[in-house]
């Protein structure tokens, strides 16, 4: 298993334990974000000091090249000028350094396999990391939605059930008492008032009535017999003459 499979299983470890004592869930989710971005900080440690490593074998490497290079010419030198013995010591000198040469040059292999892996490693973390800040802020704010939901069912319910409620109820029928008796006055008042008015209109044809009982007292009322007048005044004129 790789490192970076040990620190994400590690991640989900811990967030699962966080989850299964129930906590808040806007703090699990904030704090497994910075424990990732720790794990990315030691990772990139770890990617450094690996090309550290790295830089310094390749500088080692280079170097015992360079020694066993220089101890051929020098066995050269010494066999040219006739000394067989220094040039064999010469020799093995140069021997010891290819020999370290080498192993360096393995070792530089194997470690860039490891920094290569690392690096890999870390970018997959970083892009876990930037996958991990989006879900966050998805997952708050579904949780205080939640959370808010939760919260005014809550609410409802102790209203619903409460004395809050009981109360509401009771000045719900206090005013429908008071709007009933309203309109009972409403229409006793009424009428009453279209009485009134009925009174108002017989009035008005008591009035003409008695309007032509004073004409007919004051004498208005015979005038009109006028025409019968002078049939009796010829009448009268017909007596005396004769």
């Amino acid at each position: 298993m790789g490192l970076f499979d040990r620190i994400w299983r590690a991640i989900r470890a811990n967030l699962n334990h966080l989850v299964g004592q129930m906590e808040d869930p806007e703090k699990i989710l904030e704090q497994t974000v910075l424990d990732m971005q720790d794990d990315l900080i030691r990772l990139r440690q770890a990617v450094a000091q690996a090309i550290a490593t790295q830089k310094r074998t390749e500088r080692q490497a280079a170097q015992a090249r360079s020694s066993s290079e220089e101890w051929y010419r020098r066995a050269q030198l010494a066999l040219s000028k006739g000394d067989e013995n220094l040039a064999r010591e010469a020799l093995a000198r140069r021997k010891s350094y290819v020999e370290t040469a080498n192993a360096m040059e393995s070792q530089l292999s194997q470690q860039a396999s490891v920094v290569t892996q690392l690096k890999q490693n870390m970018m997959k973390l970083e892009s876990k990391i930037a996958e991990a800040k989006t879900k966050k802020d998805m997952y708050i704010a579904r949780a205080r939605s939640a959370k808010a939901s939760e919260q005014l069912h809550e609410m409802l319910n102790r209203v619903g059930t409460g004395s809050a409620m009981g109360a509401f109820e009771r000045m719900e029928d206090k005013v429908l008492q008071l709007e009933a008796r309203s309109e009972a006055m409403a229409e006793l008042g009424g009428d009453d008032l279209e009485k009134r008015f009925e009174a108002l209109g017989q009035g008005n044809d008591l009035d003409a009535e008695l309007a032509a009982m004073k004409e007919q007292i004051s004498g208005k009322l015979p005038q009109a017999n006028l025409s019968i007048d002078p049939e009796l005044e010829k009448l009268r004129s017909e007596i005396r003459g004769s």
